[in-house]
């Protein structure tokens, strides 16, 4: 992805690269964005499900932003994609969805149409603001974009957070 854009990138490049057949690759992934969200989640995964146990939010979200660093050429470029199954719409459902189940266990009720509008729009910005970083050279800190990010935070959502905030659900 040093050389091309993740759309000019095929298939059949990635396979070659990675010594792998082609029905091998499709056997584990739909296409190529698939292999790209699959390496995210590796990613989301990490750092998201320690959140609010051994992590705090700030934690986690520094851990995502000093991986996406360290993969900086891979996520600037999978970023720019806005194929239909890209990487921004991953990490947005993945999120949303990480939040959300995360407010119910603590309230033991679904979302509100409020919280979940709330919740919604906080993950579009998170989302988007990450893009901008990671495409744009990554000139902050990791530390300054999860302190912007939980800055971010619309008090009702920081509210139900807290526990997150600080560890220890």
């Amino acid at each position: 992805m040093e050389q091309k854009s993740l759309e000019k990138l095929t298939v059949k490049e990635i396979v070659s690269l990675a010594g792998v057949t082609r029905q091998t690759f499709y056997r584990n992934f739909n296409d190529k964005y698939d292999l790209v969200n699959w390496y995210f989640d590796v990613l989301a995964k990490e750092c998201f499900e320690q959140m609010g146990i051994s992590l705090s939010m700030r934690e986690g979200l520094i851990h995502k932003y000093d991986f996406i660093r360290k993969e900086a050429v891979f996520f600037s470029q999978a970023f720019k994609s806005s194929d239909y199954n890209s990487i921004k719409e991953h990490d947005y459902q993945f999120i949303l969805s990480f939040y959300t189940n995360l407010i119910e266990k603590k309230t033991k009720r679904p979302l509100d149409e409020d919280i979940q509008f709330l919740l919604e729009m906080y993950c579009h910005g998170s989302i988007a603001m990450t893009v901008e970083w990671a495409i744009n050279g990554m000139q902050k800190t990791s530390e300054m974009m999860a302190d912007s990010l939980i800055e971010a935070l619309p008090i009702k959502l920081s509210e139900l957070l807290h526990p997150v905030l600080v560890k220890n659900i």
